[in-house]
């Protein structure tokens, strides 16, 4: 028997696997956390990759506006902002004409106990912190992309004279990876650029880890062109959501060196498809509520064959977490419903339910949390275990008692490749 810990919540849980069932436990290829992740800001604010550095861009007179990741995201705002505000001391500005937006996109609005964790004790007492609101009436129209997204952006930031995107970058489901351009569409636009950007994520070209010809992300570089950013700071953050490295820049030169890392981090290979995929999405935030746990299944997916199982281990303490996620569960009873929906009108929260039924389509899927069954089972159609154990020993009477079972205990981060394709 081997035992192996998953993350749940800020806790952990103990998964009990026969030696003769475990196929693997797939994890990133971990790289130690920097000893102090202050000075790794401040080296790639002082190393910028294809920009100036932001003390030589900003001027004394400038307005500047940081975006900062909301609480649905570990990204340590805390700790990017200060050194932010350090150089931008160094140009001459000055804290009263520094705005901090937290971009929220359509996630709920931010709690006031969250935002010393996400913006830092120091920031708060320095400049003002708004939270975006995508359906605020004053939202600026900066124009259309290629693809018809019209883009409408917070008035703050465009209003700023320097703008500044800062955030995590990892895989990302249908946008290929988070960060760089993430940070304008969807964190600070409105709910209609949102909706139509959202719209592409049922092309075959938007998946996770893919960039080349993806209609999702090509769409929010296109908007994050048209805002104009100025300069951008991006972490890549290991297992334990610690930085590993910073960088800052240009954002197109700061996504890119990013992307390489994430890459040589959580693009992991496996030898054969499992049977049974065992997986957490890594615990607080990321499982939050299923909304947001949901990340972990599409890693899976990538793992376990048709017809397979998998035991998603998410506390989700908040729920199923988006109303119209819950809305289109419990109205469309099959994919192929929700695909008409998608095609003849949009509306976010209504894809996550694409994503859950197309999984559903594949394997079945076992739920461990702490949310109510009423939800689980008959809203979301899931199956539901009381522990990580109980849900494994209802896997293998499903694929049999041979099947050979993969863990993951960081599914929303790492992409499982299989290693002949």
């Amino acid at each position: 028997m081997v035992e192996i810990w998953l993350p749940y919540g800020r806790t952990e849980v103990v998964a009990r696997i026969p030696s003769e069932n475990l196929l693997a436990v797939v994890d990133a290829k971990e790289r130690p956390a920097v000893d102090d992740p202050t000075a790794e800001i401040t080296r790639a604010l002082d190393n910028p990759v294809g920009s100036r550095k932001l003390e030589e861009i900003a001027k004394p007179e400038d307005r500047v506006a940081i975006v900062v990741d909301d609480a649905t995201r570990p990204t340590p705002g805390s700790l990017m902002v200060f050194p932010i505000l350090e150089k931008l001391g160094l140009a001459g500005v000055k804290d009263e004409d520094v705005s901090i937006i937290i971009g929220r996109g359509i996630h709920r609005p931010t709690r006031p106990n969250e935002y010393p964790a996400l913006i830092g004790e120091n920031a708060l007492k320095r400049v003002r912190v708004t939270d975006h609101d995508c359906d605020a009436e004053d939202l600026v129209y900066v124009g259309d992309t290629s693809r018809r997204t019209k883009v409408s952006l917070n008035k703050v930031f465009m209003e700023a004279d320097i703008k500044i995107l800062t955030g995590d970058l990892g895989f990302h489901y249908y946008a290929g990876y988070g960060g760089g351009r993430k940070s304008v569409l969807p964190a600070i636009a409105s709910r209609a650029s949102i909706q139509h950007n959202h719209g592409f994520l049922s092309e075959p070209g938007s998946r996770t880890g893919n960039l080349e010809g993806n209609p999702a992300h090509l769409d929010m570089e296109e908007a994050a062109h048209l805002a104009n950013v100025d300069f951008a700071v991006n972490v890549i953050l290991n297992a334990e959501n610690r930085i590993v490295k910073a960088f800052a820049g240009d954002i197109e030169s700061v996504f890119i060196e990013g992307v390489k890392l994430v890459d040589e981090m959580y693009k992991v290979p496996v030898e054969s498809m499992a049977d049974i995929v065992v997986t957490s999405p890594g615990g607080y935030p990321f499982d939050i509520d299923l909304y947001q746990a949901y990340k972990a299944v599409d890693s899976a997916l990538g793992a376990v064959k048709n017809g397979g199982v998998v035991v998603l281990v998410a506390e989700c303490s908040e729920g199923y977490g988006d109303k119209v996620f819950y809305e289109w569960m419990k109205e469309y009873k099959t994919l192929e419903e929700v695909e008409k929906r998608i095609r003849r009108k949009f509306v976010i929260g209504g894809h996550k339910a694409y994503y859950l039924l197309k999984a559903l389509d594949r394997v079945k899927i076992i739920l461990v949390s702490t949310m109510p069954d009423h939800y689980a089972k008959n809203i979301f159609k899931l199956r539901t275990a009381k522990s990580v154990n109980l849900a494994l020993k209802s896997a293998l009477e499903v694929t049999g008692n041979g099947s050979k079972v993969l863990v993951l205990p960081h599914g929303s981060s790492i992409l499982p490749v299989l290693r002949q394709a």
